[in-house]
């Protein structure tokens, strides 16, 4: 894939500038382990928005306003489809039992994981697509069939005790019982031994492979340019954190959103699909998300779930 259509200091100056912000967040914003609090995430959220919306006024001087159109829709693209995934995270801290203060912790290595399999999916997307045109049809397909697979799910589980990769793990090494203030493993007696901590953090590094064969060949329908492709889902990515302490305690709200993601998902398969023949221009997509999107969230306010009914104990039948 041809990676250096920009410029070579371009890919050293940007990584850099996020390795940074990486490191920044981590040991200078969240050098202490505390719990996330909803005005906190609220305002990290804004600030990764703002630097994306930053980064778009730079393409626009930088490449113009198609390629500034192409990272605004790959981007909407990636966040959107990541609030299905924060629920997935959610689940997963519930399921074991993860104290808050070390979610951030979590979420962050994940991150960077996420990061370099990102890289990788991307490359192998474009270079797939440029060398074997028909490919896009296959991507296409399985948005399609992804979306409806999406559409059908009414509740999300989870069952990492299913994970082929945490039942080798846990064949491997040696685990604690607690999760040691947080680490992801300790040295006891001359021997190391990892926390229920790193179990859970393998769990969302596998699980995050699954989300990026949707989001990828997502992104890949809107343009099939490198640089906006990774730019976009950088961006989503680093500010998945603060969304995920933000949307925490209202994920179960919008409980119409996962259908229009769906409908995202077979919408872009589609637009893949009829690329050859009916091309869809970049702008009208991004209008459709935006507008499925609004709907889906405002269909959630305005048609509220209504709690379980809880079966009546012995004492009270």
């Amino acid at each position: 894939m041809d990676l250096l259509h920009h410029p070579w200091f371009f890919w050293v100056a940007f990584n850099a500038f996020v390795l940074l912000m990486l490191v920044l967040d981590l040991f200078v914003f969240h050098r202490h382990a505390h719990v996330i609090q909803f005005r906190e995430a609220l305002g990290w959220t804004a600030f990764w928005i703002s630097l994306a919306a930053g980064f778009a006024v730079l393409v626009y001087f930088w490449h113009g306003p198609a390629k500034t159109l192409e990272f605004v829709t790959g981007y909407v693209i990636e966040e959107s489809l990541s609030v299905d995934n924060l629920f997935v995270f959610l689940l997963i801290f519930r399921y074991f039992k993860v104290p808050a203060q070390y979610q951030h912790k979590v979420l962050f290595w994940g991150i960077v994981g996420a990061l370099g399999m990102r890289i990788v999916f991307i490359a192998a997307g474009v270079t797939l697509i440029r060398r074997f045109e028909w490919i896009i049809y296959l991507f296409g397909i399985f948005l399609i069939y992804a979306g409806a697979k999406l559409f059908r799910s009414e509740e999300a589980e989870i069952h990492p005790e299913h994970n082929p990769v945490l039942k080798l793990f846990r064949r491997r090494v040696r685990m604690t019982p607690d999760y040691v203030e947080g680490n992801f493993s300790v040295v006891r007696g001359g021997v190391r031994y990892f926390t229920p901590l790193a179990v859970v953090l393998l769990v969302v590094e596998t699980t995050d492979v699954a989300f990026a064969t949707d989001s990828i060949p997502a992104v890949l329908a809107i343009t099939r340019d490198p640089f906006i492709v990774y730019t976009s889902n950088v961006f989503a990515v680093l500010g998945l954190r603060s969304m995920y302490f933000a949307l925490a305690g209202m994920m179960e709200v919008f409980h119409y959103l996962h259908y229009g993601l769906a409908t995202i998902l077979v919408f872009v398969g589609a637009k893949m699909l009829a690329s050859h023949y009916f091309p869809i221009p970049v702008g009208a997509a991004l209008a459709v998300i935006a507008v499925v999107l609004g709907l889906s969230v405002a269909a959630s306010l305005l048609f509220p779930r209504q709690p379980k009914a809880t079966e009546p104990d012995d004492e009270t039948r």
